[in-house]
Formats: structure tokens, sequence, C-alpha cells
């Protein structure tokens, strides 16, 4: 039996089905719902944080001014479905927002926020992307932040909470905003300058690199390649699981092969159940 193709495709879901074809499946198609972590909601915390600093004017985002953006965004938390779902105790909230008001302080270490000049915080972009097949698909995703740099020219950044990868890996790690370049370019004509990933665990770093025609071209041929192989993975019901480290970090095991399960048993468990649309996290990797 034949499954239905997702609608879209984003940087995240081109990554999973890299990183996983079956994990794809059951997150994308499946649309079997991950339990959040403690890293991530606190990642998604202190994103809201930055993004309320850097919509101020640029001579008040201050350190103090940072902090008090963190507690607003944590006075939001008691609504927050995710925030319930953890489920933290006394001792553990208080270590969750030690460390969420660290990762504000270092944001401070790596760069001036009076210096950035946002066109868009949190900015959604999309666009049809036609595939050999004849088919289309929607390209989409959030743009943690878009900026002119003094050149005038387009940057896009991306936040990450977690340690920068050893050198060796940083240029993989880098396929997110190349792709949000390629939209940007598709969408506004223009060519960003620059992308980098600005980490904030561990030291912080920033990890950059210059999109150039051949980037933004391979970026093209690598999302249509993607999706044609899903087009077929979904008209054969084939989506094969890829044993890696990250095996140990995924929720969905129990309907894994590789751990004894059964991918259709995930199907079967959630009929019926409504699956909640997460917002996107402020992710560590």
């Amino acid at each position: 039996m034949s499954l239905d193709l997702p609608t879209s495709l984003s940087p995240s879901k081109v990554s999973t089905f890299t990183d996983c074809a079956l994990s794809f499946r059951f997150s994308a198609i499946d649309k079997i719902p991950q339990p959040p972590t403690v890293a991530t909601v606190k990642g998604t915390l202190v994103h809201a944080a930055l993004e309320r600093l850097l919509a101020l004017d640029p001579a008040d985002r201050t350190i103090d001014a940072a902090v008090s953006c963190l507690a607003d965004a944590s006075s939001e938390l008691d609504t927050d479905p995710e925030w319930a779902e953890l489920a933290l105790n006394a001792d553990e909230q208080a270590v969750f927002f030690r460390d969420a008001d660290v990762l504000v302080h270092k944001y401070f270490d790596i760069e001036d926020p009076t210096s950035i000049e946002p066109i868009g915080l949190e900015l959604h972009v999309e666009h049809q992307l036609q595939v050999k097949s004849g088919s289309s698909v929607t390209l989409r995703g959030i743009i943690d932040r878009l900026e002119r740099d003094a050149n005038g020219q387009l940057v896009v950044s991306d936040y990450k909470t977690g340690k920068a990868p050893a050198e060796g890996y940083q240029q993989s790690r880098l396929t997110g905003v190349h792709i949000y370049a390629y939209l940007c370019e598709q969408i506004y004509g223009e060519r960003p300058s620059k992308v980098q990933l600005i980490y904030l665990g561990g030291t912080p770093t920033i990890v950059e690199t210059t999109p150039t025609e051949q980037s933004t071209r391979q970026i093209e041929r690598k999302v249509t390649s993607i999706w044609s192989a899903i087009e077929t993975a979904c008209e054969r019901n084939d989506f094969r699981p890829k044993k890696s480290k990250l095996c140990s970090w995924c929720s969905y095991q129990q309907w894994c092969p590789e751990f004894g399960g059964n991918p259709d048993d995930a199907r079967k468990a959630f009929e019926g159940v409504e699956r909640p649309v997460r917002p996107n996290g402020f992710s560590q990797a």
C-alpha cells in the first residue's frame, strides 16, 4: 500500500530523511509526535528571548534588556504544553532557568547585538520547486534572523544552543542555512553574502560560509533528488532505517525494525489520535 506524500519539505526534514528515511516517515508522513526534551524546550525559550532582544532599538539591546526578555519569554511557559509535558520538579526547573540565563549571557560574548540590522526575525519563507519527474514540492522554513550587513548585503543567521561541531563536521551542519540562502535567492532575487550558525553552547562559536552559484545549484539538486527519493519510497511504502549514533536519541525506537519493532504498529497506535503540530524548536545541533 502506497503512502501519502508529505505536503512540503523543510531544512530539518531534508536532514531527517538524509539521516534516516524511516524516521522521516514517522515524523513527516505518519505525523507521530516526538516528546519534548529539556534541550529543545530550553532552546525555544532562549530563541524567544533573543528574538525579543533583536526587536528592540539597537541602543536598547543590553544584557539587562536580554535578561528581561528572557523573563518575559519564561512567563509564557505556563501555557506551553511542551513545558507542562516535561513535568520538571523545583530543582530541575532551577537548573533549566539557570542554564537558559547562561546561554543568553553567552550570546553577548560572541556578537554585539547593537550592530545587527535585522529585516526579518522568525521569517517564514517558501518556494515551489519543480522536480524532474514533473511534480513539484513546497520548500519552506523559518529563518531565525535575516539581516543586512554593513555593505547592505543579506546575511542568514541561525541560532544553536549546543556546542559547535568539530571542524570536519561543520560543512555538513551548514546545509540548512544553505537551503535558506537558496530560498532567499528565489524569493528576493538576491543571494546572501553569508550564512552562519551561531553556537551558544560550550565556547560560543560562529560557523559561517559564503553561498555561491555552485552551492545554490547543489542545494537545488540535493532537494530535488531527495524529493524524488521520497516519492519513490511513498509509492513503494519503503522507508528504510539507517542505524547510527543518532538512534540513541530517537523516540521511534519501539517501532523500528533495527530494534525489533514494526513501523505499521506506529500508525495503528496513533489512529484517531490528534497529532499536535509542534513549533519549530531552537535546535542544539
